[in-house]
């Protein structure tokens, strides 16, 4: 038996080792599924004869290596940070790797000892990065080979309530790690491309700035910059683009009401609020405020935000139950982001039948043959439940796919890598159709620069 170690069994392994254990037989596999919490990595074997389940401490070098020395391939899953001591122990032994993250410099720095050893080291083939790069890199080289000039690249993803599912005024529920959710667009200003000028926007502007996306079928979203456009000028090879431009999708309103809290300071995480243990949701929102001897908590919020009683914004903080006295934070030592976080979690955990859903939309602008053109390529994603998201589908079915490529032979090229080759994604995206992963592809006028505007 082939063996497939697989550490890390959260909410984006569920569909990854399912896929896996279906192919088991067929393909001779053998899962060891490894996580710090036993109880978890045995929930996601199914009690399938072709599964064991470890409990598996990552910081425990010895039980680690031991680990990755029996396994023919070896999958992380793992916070993007704790790879590269896996990635070290995989160099040791000679085994390929692959994870959903993006590439590190530490990760990058093994790149020519995994040459040197023939390895595979496949990263950012999970939803975002991985299969937007997938479906980016088919249709910017189909453009090429038929002579085009690529104009305008625009992309688009976001992990969403599905329509079924969507029951609160904020159209959100966490589908992917709350913190990330709470921190997002922090750590210095969006940079993107836009007819041929740099452009610049800094986290106190970011949610103001968003563009409108329709989706037959699925209405109308908005989506707000991404932090860094610009690395994909050379990952891409766009370096000659005019625009380039990556967004994250929410529903249309999410991004202003969201920007409340921007503004208020309380997605900060870069410092620890006293005595947050014992404070409560009311007194959290109050010390962000001015203090006033007679006006109430609602009152100040209202006027420092500058919203109506009657405005569908108040309507949102108070379904979040944040003046509410009683909820105590309960956290030691938080900060505003992690005490933030707390509070959404309340409202915006999906619950055991809810549905989550991923929307993808790319831009492609080009010019060929003297006129230009665009493609318009969409795609929607529906999960199952709780555990069978759309999120840990999109995130985990390429991976296990990327791995089991790569022990069949049919992925050769060695070294630390992204999913860009068409060795990678051709087979990857046909093979996602099959999960109704499926991108529609529709040519529309193009949308680019117009000197009359």
């Amino acid at each position: 038996m082939r063996k497939i170690l697989i550490i890390g069994a959260g909410r984006s392994a569920s569909s990854l080792i399912q896929y896996l254990l279906n192919k088991s037989e067929d393909e001779n596999l053998h899962l060891v599924i490894g996580d710090l919490s036993l109880v978890s990595a045995q929930s996601k074997t199914n009690n399938h004869a072709n599964a064991t389940a470890i409990a598996l401490d990552v910081f425990d070098k010895n039980q680690r290596k031991e680990a990755i020395q029996k396994a023919d391939i070896v999958i992380s899953m793992l916070p993007a940070h704790l790879h590269i001591e896996v990635a070290k122990d995989c160099i040791v032994y000679k085994k390929h790797m692959v994870t959903a993250s993006y590439v590190s410099e530490a990760m990058q720095e093994l790149d020519a000892l995994a040459k040197e050893n023939n390895l595979i080291f496949m990263n950012e083939v999970g939803l975002d990065p991985g299969i937007d790069h997938m479906s980016a890199m088919k249709v910017i080289n189909e453009i090429r080979n038929k002579g085009g000039k690529m104009l305008l690249f625009e992309s688009f993803c976001g992990g969403l309530v599905a329509p079924e599912s969507d029951n609160n005024l904020w159209n959100y529920k966490f589908t992917w790690a709350p913190r990330n959710v709470v921190l997002a667009g922090q750590g210095g200003a969006a940079k993107f491309l836009q007819e041929g000028t740099y452009k610049y926007i800094p986290y106190w502007n970011l949610f103001r700035r968003t563009e409108f996306l329709e989706v037959e079928g699925y209405g109308r979203f908005e989506a707000y910059s991404n932090r860094d456009s610009l690395k994909y000028l050379n990952i891409y090879g766009l370096e000659n683009i005019l625009t380039l431009y990556r967004g994250t999708i929410r529903r249309v309103g999410f991004s202003k009401a969201w920007n409340m809290f921007v503004q208020l300071g309380m997605t900060d995480d870069s410092y620890v609020m006293e005595d947050s243990e014992n404070m409560n949701y009311r007194q959290f929102v109050n010390s962000f405020l001015p203090y006033h001897p007679t006006d109430s908590v609602e009152s100040k919020m209202r006027l420092i935000l500058k919203i109506d009683q009657d405005d569908i914004m108040w309507d949102k903080l108070l379904e979040l139950d944040l003046f509410n006295s009683n909820k105590k934070v309960g956290l030691k030592n938080a900060t505003p982001a992690q005490i933030l976080e707390k509070i959404l979690g309340d409202s915006w955990t999906l619950q055991p039948k809810d549905k989550d859903m991923i929307v993808m939309y790319h831009k492609f602008g080009y010019e060929i043959n003297g006129e230009k053109k665009q493609i318009d390529s969409k795609m929607v994603c529906i999960g199952e439940n709780q555990t069978y998201t759309a999120m840990a589908k999109t995130v985990g079915l390429p991976v296990a796919m990327a791995a089991l490529l790569i022990l069949n032979g049919k992925i050769k090229t060695p070294g630390v890598q992204l999913p860009i080759r068409k060795e990678v994604y051709l087979p990857i995206l046909k093979e996602l159709e099959e999960y109704g992963v499926v991108f529609n592809e529709e040519v529309v006028p193009y949308l680019g620069y117009n000197p009359d505007k």
